[in-house]
Protein backbone atom coordinates (compact mmCIF):
# COMPACT_ATOMS: atom_id res chain seq x y z
CA UNK A 1 0.00 0.00 0.00
CA UNK A 2 0.94 3.66 -0.25
CA UNK A 3 2.15 3.80 3.36
CA UNK A 4 2.44 7.58 3.66
CA UNK A 5 -1.12 8.05 2.44
CA UNK A 6 -2.50 5.28 4.65
CA UNK A 7 -0.73 6.84 7.63
CA UNK A 8 -2.47 10.16 6.96
CA UNK A 9 -5.83 8.37 6.85
CA UNK A 10 -5.11 6.65 10.17
CA UNK A 11 -4.26 10.00 11.76
CA UNK A 12 -7.55 11.47 10.52
CA UNK A 13 -9.42 8.41 11.77
CA UNK A 14 -8.00 8.97 15.23
CA UNK A 15 -8.87 12.68 15.15
CA UNK A 16 -12.47 11.80 14.19
CA UNK A 17 -12.74 8.91 16.67
CA UNK A 18 -13.30 6.36 13.91
CA UNK A 19 -11.40 3.16 14.83
CA UNK A 20 -12.22 1.37 11.58
CA UNK A 21 -13.50 2.18 8.12
CA UNK A 22 -14.15 0.61 4.74
CA UNK A 23 -13.24 2.20 1.42
CA UNK A 24 -15.23 1.08 -1.63
CA UNK A 25 -14.48 3.91 -4.09
CA UNK A 26 -12.28 2.47 -6.86
CA UNK A 27 -10.44 5.79 -7.07
CA UNK A 28 -9.75 5.97 -3.32
CA UNK A 29 -8.66 2.32 -3.25
CA UNK A 30 -6.24 3.14 -6.07
CA UNK A 31 -5.04 6.19 -4.12
CA UNK A 32 -4.20 4.00 -1.12
CA UNK A 33 -3.01 0.79 -2.79
CA UNK A 34 -1.86 1.72 -6.30
CA UNK A 35 -4.30 -0.85 -7.71
CA UNK A 36 -7.23 0.24 -9.87
CA UNK A 37 -10.09 -2.26 -10.00
CA UNK A 38 -13.40 -1.40 -11.65
CA UNK A 39 -15.58 -4.01 -9.96
CA UNK A 40 -18.99 -3.02 -11.34
CA UNK A 41 -21.78 -4.50 -9.24
CA UNK A 42 -19.37 -6.67 -7.24
CA UNK A 43 -18.18 -5.48 -3.85
CA UNK A 44 -14.59 -4.42 -3.46
CA UNK A 45 -13.68 -3.03 -0.04
CA UNK A 46 -10.48 -1.93 1.65
CA UNK A 47 -10.84 -2.30 5.43
CA UNK A 48 -8.60 -0.02 7.46
CA UNK A 49 -8.14 -0.63 11.17
CA UNK A 50 -6.59 1.82 13.63
CA UNK A 51 -4.42 -1.03 14.95
CA UNK A 52 -3.07 -1.84 11.49
CA UNK A 53 -5.09 -5.01 10.89
CA UNK A 54 -6.00 -4.00 7.34
CA UNK A 55 -7.82 -6.27 4.86
CA UNK A 56 -8.69 -6.04 1.18
CA UNK A 57 -11.90 -7.84 0.18
CA UNK A 58 -11.84 -8.72 -3.53
CA UNK A 59 -13.84 -10.95 -5.86
CA UNK A 60 -11.77 -13.72 -7.47
CA UNK A 61 -12.81 -12.32 -10.85
CA UNK A 62 -10.15 -9.64 -10.33
CA UNK A 63 -6.81 -11.43 -9.86
CA UNK A 64 -4.05 -9.56 -8.04
CA UNK A 65 -0.57 -10.92 -8.69
CA UNK A 66 1.50 -8.13 -7.15
CA UNK A 67 2.15 -7.66 -3.44
CA UNK A 68 -0.01 -4.75 -2.33
CA UNK A 69 1.20 -4.89 1.26
CA UNK A 70 -2.22 -5.83 2.63
CA UNK A 71 -3.92 -9.14 3.34
CA UNK A 72 -6.40 -10.03 0.59
CA UNK A 73 -9.66 -11.72 1.52
CA UNK A 74 -11.07 -13.47 -1.53
CA UNK A 75 -14.66 -14.38 -2.31
CA UNK A 76 -16.41 -15.70 -5.41
CA UNK A 77 -19.74 -15.16 -7.13
CA UNK A 78 -21.62 -17.80 -5.13
CA UNK A 79 -20.66 -16.15 -1.83
CA UNK A 80 -22.10 -13.09 -0.13
CA UNK A 81 -19.18 -10.68 0.40
CA UNK A 82 -20.97 -9.13 3.37
CA UNK A 83 -20.43 -12.42 5.19
CA UNK A 84 -16.72 -11.80 4.82
CA UNK A 85 -16.96 -8.15 5.82
CA UNK A 86 -19.17 -8.87 8.83
CA UNK A 87 -16.59 -11.33 10.15
CA UNK A 88 -13.80 -8.76 9.86
CA UNK A 89 -15.26 -5.59 11.39
CA UNK A 90 -14.82 -4.97 15.10
CA UNK A 91 -17.99 -5.66 17.00
CA UNK A 92 -19.66 -2.83 18.93
CA UNK A 93 -17.33 -0.13 17.58
CA UNK A 94 -17.90 2.80 15.21
CA UNK A 95 -17.48 1.89 11.54
CA UNK A 96 -16.82 4.48 8.87
CA UNK A 97 -18.25 3.81 5.40
CA UNK A 98 -17.76 5.85 2.26
CA UNK A 99 -20.45 7.36 0.08
CA UNK A 100 -19.76 4.86 -2.69
CA UNK A 101 -20.91 1.74 -0.83
CA UNK A 102 -24.07 0.56 -2.66
CA UNK A 103 -27.21 0.66 -0.51
CA UNK A 104 -27.98 -3.04 -0.82
CA UNK A 105 -24.58 -3.94 0.68
CA UNK A 106 -24.88 -1.29 3.39
CA UNK A 107 -28.43 -2.32 4.35
CA UNK A 108 -27.34 -5.95 4.60
CA UNK A 109 -24.41 -5.01 6.85
CA UNK A 110 -26.53 -2.68 8.99
CA UNK A 111 -29.16 -5.39 9.45
CA UNK A 112 -26.63 -7.65 11.12
CA UNK A 113 -26.04 -5.22 14.03
CA UNK A 114 -22.34 -6.01 14.04
CA UNK A 115 -21.04 -2.51 14.81
CA UNK A 116 -21.95 0.22 17.27
CA UNK A 117 -22.82 2.89 14.71
CA UNK A 118 -22.18 3.74 11.05
CA UNK A 119 -20.71 7.12 10.05
CA UNK A 120 -19.83 8.69 6.72
CA UNK A 121 -16.03 8.60 6.51
CA UNK A 122 -15.74 9.87 2.93
CA UNK A 123 -14.58 13.37 3.97
CA UNK A 124 -11.39 11.87 5.44
CA UNK A 125 -10.02 10.53 2.16
CA UNK A 126 -11.77 13.08 -0.03
CA UNK A 127 -9.98 15.98 1.68
CA UNK A 128 -6.63 14.18 1.70
CA UNK A 129 -6.95 13.54 -2.05
CA UNK A 130 -7.47 17.27 -2.65
CA UNK A 131 -3.81 17.96 -1.84
CA UNK A 132 -1.53 16.17 -4.29
CA UNK A 133 1.82 14.76 -3.24
CA UNK A 134 4.95 15.11 -5.39
CA UNK A 135 4.24 11.89 -7.32
CA UNK A 136 0.71 12.98 -8.14
CA UNK A 137 1.80 16.48 -9.16
CA UNK A 138 4.28 15.12 -11.68
CA UNK A 139 1.66 12.77 -13.15
CA UNK A 140 -0.92 15.56 -13.33
CA UNK A 141 1.55 17.83 -15.10
CA UNK A 142 2.24 15.13 -17.67
CA UNK A 143 -1.47 14.44 -18.07
CA UNK A 144 -2.05 18.13 -18.85
CA UNK A 145 0.95 18.25 -21.19
CA UNK A 146 -0.62 15.39 -23.14
CA UNK A 147 -3.94 17.23 -23.17
CA UNK A 148 -2.25 20.31 -24.62
CA UNK A 149 -0.72 18.21 -27.39
CA UNK A 150 -4.09 16.59 -28.10
CA UNK A 151 -5.83 19.96 -28.32
CA UNK A 152 -3.28 21.26 -30.83
CA UNK A 153 -3.61 18.12 -32.96
CA UNK A 154 -7.39 18.52 -32.86
CA UNK A 155 -7.04 22.12 -34.04
CA UNK A 156 -5.00 20.99 -37.05
CA UNK A 157 -7.84 18.70 -38.10
CA UNK A 158 -10.76 20.99 -37.26
CA UNK A 159 -12.58 22.41 -40.27
CA UNK A 160 -16.02 22.99 -41.72
CA UNK A 161 -18.02 20.11 -43.11
CA UNK A 162 -17.42 17.53 -40.40
CA UNK A 163 -19.69 16.74 -37.45
CA UNK A 164 -19.15 17.17 -33.73
CA UNK A 165 -19.32 13.38 -33.36
CA UNK A 166 -16.63 12.93 -36.01
CA UNK A 167 -14.20 14.98 -33.95
CA UNK A 168 -15.15 13.24 -30.71
CA UNK A 169 -14.26 9.92 -32.36
CA UNK A 170 -11.06 11.39 -33.76
CA UNK A 171 -10.11 12.56 -30.27
CA UNK A 172 -10.08 8.96 -29.05
CA UNK A 173 -7.40 8.12 -31.61
CA UNK A 174 -5.36 11.24 -30.82
CA UNK A 175 -5.32 10.52 -27.08
CA UNK A 176 -4.05 7.02 -27.78
CA UNK A 177 -1.33 8.42 -30.07
CA UNK A 178 -0.20 10.79 -27.33
CA UNK A 179 0.00 8.11 -24.62
CA UNK A 180 -3.26 8.63 -22.74
CA UNK A 181 -5.52 5.74 -21.75
CA UNK A 182 -8.87 7.16 -22.80
CA UNK A 183 -11.12 10.06 -21.90
CA UNK A 184 -11.44 11.47 -18.40
CA UNK A 185 -15.01 12.45 -19.39
CA UNK A 186 -17.08 12.41 -22.56
CA UNK A 187 -15.67 15.25 -24.67
CA UNK A 188 -17.85 18.24 -25.44
CA UNK A 189 -17.60 19.40 -29.05
CA UNK A 190 -20.21 22.14 -29.45
CA UNK A 191 -20.50 24.14 -32.66
CA UNK A 192 -22.67 27.27 -32.93
CA UNK A 193 -25.19 27.70 -31.41
CA UNK A 194 -24.78 24.48 -29.38
CA UNK A 195 -21.96 26.05 -27.39
CA UNK A 196 -24.58 28.07 -25.52
CA UNK A 197 -25.45 24.82 -23.68
CA UNK A 198 -22.60 24.37 -21.15
CA UNK A 199 -22.97 20.57 -21.17
CA UNK A 200 -24.04 20.06 -24.76
CA UNK A 201 -24.21 16.41 -25.78
CA UNK A 202 -21.84 16.04 -28.73
CA UNK A 203 -24.00 15.16 -31.76
CA UNK A 204 -24.29 15.04 -35.53
CA UNK A 205 -24.40 18.79 -36.24
CA UNK A 206 -21.77 19.78 -38.78
CA UNK A 207 -19.32 22.62 -38.28
CA UNK A 208 -19.76 25.56 -40.67
CA UNK A 209 -17.56 28.44 -41.73
CA UNK A 210 -18.20 31.30 -39.29
CA UNK A 211 -19.07 29.00 -36.40
CA UNK A 212 -17.54 29.15 -32.96
CA UNK A 213 -16.74 25.76 -31.44
CA UNK A 214 -16.40 24.98 -27.73
CA UNK A 215 -13.85 22.20 -27.19
CA UNK A 216 -13.97 20.77 -23.65
CA UNK A 217 -11.64 17.76 -23.55
CA UNK A 218 -9.66 15.62 -21.13
CA UNK A 219 -7.80 12.34 -21.02
CA UNK A 220 -6.29 9.97 -18.47
CA UNK A 221 -2.62 9.30 -17.86
CA UNK A 222 -1.63 6.75 -15.22
CA UNK A 223 -5.21 7.03 -13.89
CA UNK A 224 -5.02 10.81 -13.43
CA UNK A 225 -7.29 13.16 -15.35
CA UNK A 226 -6.75 16.25 -17.45
CA UNK A 227 -9.38 18.81 -18.41
CA UNK A 228 -9.20 21.91 -20.59
CA UNK A 229 -11.60 24.04 -22.62
CA UNK A 230 -10.88 26.33 -25.52
CA UNK A 231 -13.33 28.13 -27.81
CA UNK A 232 -12.22 28.66 -31.41
CA UNK A 233 -13.63 30.21 -34.57
CA UNK A 234 -13.86 28.49 -37.95
CA UNK A 235 -12.85 30.09 -41.23
CA UNK A 236 -13.16 33.76 -40.39
CA UNK A 237 -12.70 36.32 -37.65
CA UNK A 238 -15.49 36.56 -35.05
CA UNK A 239 -17.99 39.40 -35.14
CA UNK A 240 -17.42 42.39 -32.86
CA UNK A 241 -20.03 41.03 -30.41
CA UNK A 242 -18.51 37.55 -30.35
CA UNK A 243 -14.98 38.89 -29.94
CA UNK A 244 -16.19 41.03 -27.04
CA UNK A 245 -17.81 38.05 -25.32
CA UNK A 246 -14.69 35.97 -25.89
CA UNK A 247 -12.34 38.56 -24.42
CA UNK A 248 -14.56 39.08 -21.37
CA UNK A 249 -14.41 35.34 -20.61
CA UNK A 250 -10.65 35.31 -21.20
CA UNK A 251 -10.21 38.24 -18.81
CA UNK A 252 -12.37 36.51 -16.20
CA UNK A 253 -10.26 33.37 -16.47
CA UNK A 254 -7.04 35.37 -16.10
CA UNK A 255 -8.40 37.53 -13.26
CA UNK A 256 -9.40 34.49 -11.19
CA UNK A 257 -6.04 32.82 -11.79
CA UNK A 258 -4.16 35.99 -10.80
CA UNK A 259 -5.43 35.91 -7.19
CA UNK A 260 -4.83 32.21 -6.51
CA UNK A 261 -2.36 31.37 -3.75
CA UNK A 262 -2.43 29.46 -0.50
CA UNK A 263 -4.92 31.00 1.94
CA UNK A 264 -7.28 32.52 -0.64
CA UNK A 265 -10.90 31.34 -0.36
CA UNK A 266 -12.44 29.33 -3.17
CA UNK A 267 -15.39 31.73 -3.02
CA UNK A 268 -13.11 34.70 -3.67
CA UNK A 269 -11.69 33.00 -6.77
CA UNK A 270 -15.23 32.49 -8.01
CA UNK A 271 -16.07 36.08 -7.16
CA UNK A 272 -13.09 37.42 -9.11
CA UNK A 273 -14.30 35.76 -12.32
CA UNK A 274 -18.01 36.35 -11.69
CA UNK A 275 -17.71 40.03 -10.81
CA UNK A 276 -15.76 40.76 -13.98
CA UNK A 277 -18.39 39.09 -16.13
CA UNK A 278 -21.21 40.76 -14.19
CA UNK A 279 -19.63 44.20 -14.48
CA UNK A 280 -19.43 43.66 -18.25
CA UNK A 281 -23.20 43.07 -18.33
CA UNK A 282 -23.23 39.29 -18.79
CA UNK A 283 -23.62 38.06 -15.21
CA UNK A 284 -26.88 36.21 -15.81
CA UNK A 285 -25.24 34.23 -18.61
CA UNK A 286 -22.50 32.76 -16.41
CA UNK A 287 -24.62 29.90 -15.12
CA UNK A 288 -22.22 27.53 -13.32
CA UNK A 289 -19.50 27.54 -10.69
CA UNK A 290 -16.03 28.66 -11.69
CA UNK A 291 -14.27 25.35 -11.22
CA UNK A 292 -13.84 21.93 -9.66
CA UNK A 293 -11.07 19.89 -8.07
CA UNK A 294 -9.47 17.23 -10.26
CA UNK A 295 -7.16 14.26 -9.86
CA UNK A 296 -7.94 10.56 -10.04
CA UNK A 297 -11.50 11.67 -10.84
CA UNK A 298 -12.26 14.48 -13.22
CA UNK A 299 -14.49 15.95 -10.51
CA UNK A 300 -12.67 15.25 -7.27
CA UNK A 301 -14.11 16.51 -4.00
CA UNK A 302 -14.10 20.30 -3.72
CA UNK A 303 -15.18 23.14 -6.00
CA UNK A 304 -14.61 26.77 -6.85
CA UNK A 305 -17.98 28.30 -6.08
CA UNK A 306 -19.56 31.27 -4.34
CA UNK A 307 -20.62 29.15 -1.35
CA UNK A 308 -17.29 27.40 -0.70
CA UNK A 309 -15.41 29.53 1.83
CA UNK A 310 -12.66 26.96 2.41
CA UNK A 311 -9.15 28.23 1.85
CA UNK A 312 -7.02 26.77 -0.91
CA UNK A 313 -3.80 24.99 0.07
CA UNK A 314 -0.53 24.35 -1.72
CA UNK A 315 -0.75 21.12 -3.69
CA UNK A 316 -4.39 21.51 -4.67
CA UNK A 317 -5.25 21.25 -8.37
CA UNK A 318 -8.52 22.58 -9.74
CA UNK A 319 -10.05 24.10 -12.85
CA UNK A 320 -10.79 27.74 -13.57
CA UNK A 321 -13.48 27.80 -16.27
CA UNK A 322 -15.74 30.85 -16.50
CA UNK A 323 -18.16 31.05 -19.39
CA UNK A 324 -20.85 33.13 -21.08
CA UNK A 325 -23.75 31.36 -22.79
CA UNK A 326 -26.11 33.30 -25.06
CA UNK A 327 -29.03 31.15 -26.25
CA UNK A 328 -29.30 30.71 -30.03
CA UNK A 329 -26.16 32.80 -30.41
CA UNK A 330 -22.80 31.81 -28.92
CA UNK A 331 -21.21 30.07 -25.97
CA UNK A 332 -17.66 30.77 -24.81
CA UNK A 333 -15.81 28.87 -22.10
CA UNK A 334 -12.09 28.99 -21.35
CA UNK A 335 -10.68 26.50 -18.86
CA UNK A 336 -7.26 25.84 -17.37
CA UNK A 337 -6.06 23.61 -14.57
CA UNK A 338 -4.00 25.30 -11.86
CA UNK A 339 -1.66 23.95 -9.18
CA UNK A 340 -1.70 26.01 -5.99
CA UNK A 341 1.67 27.04 -4.55
CA UNK A 342 2.57 28.96 -1.39
CA UNK A 343 2.87 32.26 -3.22
CA UNK A 344 0.65 31.79 -6.26
CA UNK A 345 -0.23 29.07 -8.71
CA UNK A 346 1.13 27.26 -11.73
CA UNK A 347 -1.11 27.00 -14.79
CA UNK A 348 -0.84 23.46 -16.14
CA UNK A 349 -2.09 24.30 -19.66
CA UNK A 350 -0.06 26.16 -22.27
CA UNK A 351 -2.42 26.26 -25.28
CA UNK A 352 -3.03 29.87 -26.28
CA UNK A 353 -6.10 31.68 -25.01
CA UNK A 354 -5.94 34.43 -27.62
CA UNK A 355 -8.74 34.50 -30.20
CA UNK A 356 -7.91 31.67 -32.61
CA UNK A 357 -9.33 31.25 -36.10
CA UNK A 358 -8.85 27.84 -37.69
Amino acid sequence: MKDSRVKKVLIKMEENKIPQLIVTSAESIFYLTGKMIRSGERLIALYLDSKGNHKFIVNKLFPIHEDLGVEIVWYDDIENPIDRLASIVKKDEVLGVDKNLPAHFLIDLMGRNVVKVFVNSSPIIDTLRMIKDDEEIQIMKESSRINDAVMLKLWKNLKAGFSEKYYANLLSEIYEEEGASGFSFSPIIATSPNGADPHHGTGKDKIKVGDSVVLDIGGKYKNYCSDMTRTVFIGKEPSKEHAEVYNIVKSANEKAISIIKEGVKFSDIDKAARNLITDAGYGEYFTHRTGHSIGIECHDFGNVSSVNDDEVKAGMIFSVEPGIYLKDNIGVRIEDLVLVTKDGCEVLNSVTKEITVL
